[in-house]
């Protein structure tokens, strides 16, 4: 499934650069603003923060919601407390665009990650072209050489690298890459099953330096509570937040994630 998936994500920027070439890109990423500092606004504090997902579907899930207006969809993640956004703008499986991800950077103050299988500079400096500041990069999908080619890419654009894993080996590569931002995925991207305990097995390996973020597997606000007490500094969500009233479940995300840590082994 991720072969196909980042394949397919190439393929589809490869179809761009026929007709908005890699030195029109560059010139739109060097014309943008400064990226917004991403490490700072999800930086670990006395509460789990959250990255709010705009996310029409997906290959586990299938139709999730229409999400007309993704701006918009944004818009209510700043009001309800979010400290970033994420869009993705996959087209085959998650039906995003390119367009998401450029409405949404250009409606909030918040900073904003491209969320695809970016395998190719090309993809890099389309995401700073269309505003981003962020821009994921799945260890599981790509060579080492070029991982540490895009992080390198990312950072040199100012851009934010989320570096994301799904075992202790990928976490490895990411911790070695020097990684500021850690991604722990519960859902194995080849089979698309979830690990609900992945990121409790793996969280005491990620450096203190470096800021821990929980993926995947958060429908209720417990699910929030698991991970902060497993060490989570930053919960990414997506599916609860499009399937019901934005605002209100995001609230009630933070509020279950700013509740004191249970000592391990506390009754």
């Amino acid at each position: 499934m991720l072969a196909d998936l980042t394949a397919g994500a190439v393929q589809d920027a490869e179809r761009r650069a026929l007709t908005r070439p890699l030195s029109v890109v560059e010139r739109e990423a060097a014309a943008r603003p400064a990226a917004r500092d991403a490490l700072a606004a999800l930086a670990p504090a006395d509460r789990v923060k959250i990255i709010a997902e705009v996310k029409r579907a997906s290959p586990s899930r299938g139709a999730l919601a229409e999400i007309p207006d993704p701006a918009f969809q944004a818009s209510l993640y700043e009001q309800g407390g979010a400290s970033a956004i994420s869009v993705l703008t996959e087209e085959r499986r998650f039906g995003g665009s390119l367009t998401d991800l450029e409405a949404v950077t250009e409606r909030v103050s918040l900073p904003v990650l491209r969320k695809d299988f970016i395998a190719t500079p090309y993809q890099v400096l389309e995401a700073r072209a269309a505003g981003a500041d962020l821009a994921l990069l799945i260890v599981a999908g790509l060579e080492p050489k070029v991982l540490a080619e895009l992080h390198a890419l990312i950072i040199e654009l100012g851009m934010t690298p989320l570096v994301e894993t799904h075992s202790a080996e990928e976490l490895e590569v990411a911790i070695d890459l020097g990684a500021s931002l850690i991604g722990v995925n519960a859902r194995n991207l080849h089979t698309l099953e979830l690990d609900r305990d992945l990121f409790s097995r793996l969280a005491d390996r990620i450096p203190a330096s470096a800021i821990k973020v929980a993926e995947s597997a958060v429908l209720a606000p417990e699910d929030v509570t698991r991970y902060r007490e497993a060490g989570a500094d930053v919960v990414l969500i997506g599916e609860a937040l499009v399937t019901g009233d934005a605002v209100a479940t995001l609230q009630g995300f933070l509020a279950a994630g700013a509740m004191p840590v249970r000592q391990k082994g506390a009754m």
